[in-house]
């Protein structure tokens, strides 16, 4: 199994909510605090597994649950399942109460040592490790298949006109190109470039591959026809803020021929309105001109423009900290500069912050076009523009929802389908679910776009894998 690894400072935020005092046992208490703060979010509150496997009775791959063998693992981490090395971030002797407290929970659930592995080819692991692709439901006359396998940590998408997926990943520092066989159900998985950091995002203009790392932005020129060369890049001078939490950059093209890229709230919640974060900015191929687009936005980690409209259309991610059933995450319209959309005083158009919200109202902001869910965790959305689907699916909004990983029950996990009619939102039902199997999660849907064919591909940072949607009538 593959699984991203999650920023310290990120998680550290997400699992506030979870944190309790144990003040009677300090050193358990802090363990604990360490292993919620830390851990938590992969593998799960009580260590029964989430992003990441079970800490408990499993077969143990990496060798058997002592306090030794896991100052080992947690400190030096696990590459090929993109499991960051700990040591920079913790100390060491937060890494042994961390080992202390998951061997004890390891003994306590039965795991003993390691059990035998059948070795496997990489192909045949990951052939192996794709779902049951009848548990997918999608509308009558689609079809849903693997496009390619081995895109670790796949995050979000470009095409090009030639047919070239381009997919940013997350720790694992790559860019790839999915580049179509013969057939074009499959692709072959170039690695265009990698050592970066966390390069989520993707974007093409001008022939050129834009891709937003935390720190900067980089540029491969005429890109579809050096991609399989390890390509020089070019870095765009532009100052963004370079935050961990929240700090990775989507990026996307305009029709207005600039490229637009978000910075995220450095936190769950705070005031930084005085600052560059919890904004969408908008500049020159060039990096030059940087201007402030929209404002009180936490976490957009994807938008799209209207195909005919050419209006800007972002998710954005709602705080925790709430309870499992607010606020709602949002879907938002941008149709000029300038609005402000309600962060950190008023979450999902309605729910004022019990902070922040003082001397404020939620009608002074712009409210979300629609409300898809608390702790959905709604990332890469797209327009479909292409001709395969029948009509009634064409120029709507579909939105990958990531899923959530801290709500009592689960939520998000699917591809939704949010229909339209004079760019107003009208049903917002599911197009693709079955990434979560009962409490099984099977994958973590983060982009969606469409190749030139018309069939609609979905990419998986939890598999690794990008997906394709077709449709047949018959």
């Amino acid at each position: 199994m593959k699984y991203p690894a999650l920023r310290a400072a990120t998680v550290a935020c997400l699992a506030v909510a979870t944190l309790t005092t144990q003040a009677a046992e300090p050193k358990s208490g802090a363990a604990e605090k360490l292993y919620q703060a830390n851990c938590a979010a992969c593998h799960g509150v009580k260590m029964e597994g989430a992003v990441g496997p079970s800490l408990g009775d499993h077969a143990w791959l990496h060798g058997a649950p002592t306090k030794a063998n896991l100052i080992k693992i947690i400190s030096k981490g696990v590459p090929e399942k993109d499991m960051p090395a700990w040591s920079p971030a913790l100390s060491a002797s937060q890494i042994a109460m961390l080992a202390d407290l998951i061997a004890a929970n390891a003994a306590a659930t039965g795991s003993g040592a390691a059990k035998p592995a059948v070795a496997l080819t990489p192909e045949a692991r990951a052939q192996r490790d794709v779902p049951d692709l009848s548990g997918f439901k999608l509308p009558k006359g689609f079809h849903i298949g693997v496009y390619a396998n081995q895109v670790s940590a796949a995050r979000s998408l470009a095409v090009s006109d030639s047919g070239i997926v381009y997919v940013g990943s997350r720790k694992a520092g790559k860019v790839y190109a999915l580049v179509p066989r013969a057939d074009k159900q499959t692709a072959d998985v170039v690695t265009v470039a990698e050592g970066l950091e966390n390069p989520i995002g993707v974007t093409l203009l001008n022939g050129a591959l834009y891709v937003g790392e935390i720190s900067r932005v980089i540029r491969f020129d005429n890109i579809d026809k050096r991609y399989a060369q390890k390509p020089s890049y070019e870095v765009v001078k532009v100052s963004l803020p370079n935050d961990k939490w929240h700090g990775e950059k989507v990026i996307k093209a305009g029709p207005d021929g600039k490229l637009y890229i978000p910075v995220g709230a450095p936190c769950n919640v705070c005031d930084v309105e005085d600052t560059k974060s919890a904004k969408i900015y908008r500049m020159n191929a060039d990096g030059s001109q940087l201007e402030e687009y929209a404002r009180g936005v936490r976490n957009t980690v994807g938008f799209a423009f209207h195909p005919v409209t050419k209006v800007l259309w972002f998710t954005d991610n709602g705080r925790d900290e709430m309870g499992d059933n607010t606020p709602s995450c949002e879907l938002n319209v941008a149709p000029k500069a300038g609005l402000h959309f309600g962060f950190p005083y008023c979450h999902g158009g309605v729910v004022p912050d019990p902070v922040f919200a003082k001397g404020r109202s939620c009608e002074e902001f712009e409210p979300p076009v629609a409300k898809l869910g608390p702790h959905v965790a709604p990332l890469g959305l797209t327009f479909y523009t292409g001709k395969q689907f029948p009509e009634a699916y064409r120029n709507n909004v579909y939105v990958a929802e990531h899923g959530s990983w801290n709500r009592t029950t689960k939520s998000g996990y699917s591809v939704r389908l949010i229909t339209l009619y004079n760019s107003k939102v009208v049903t917002d039902t599911a197009f693709i679910d079955g990434f979560l199997r009962g409490e099984e999660v099977v994958g973590r849907p983060v982009d969606v776009a469409t190749l030139p064919d018309g069939s609609m591909i979905v990419s998986d940072d939890y598999g690794g894998r990008v997906y394709r949607v077709t449709y047949d009538e018959k």
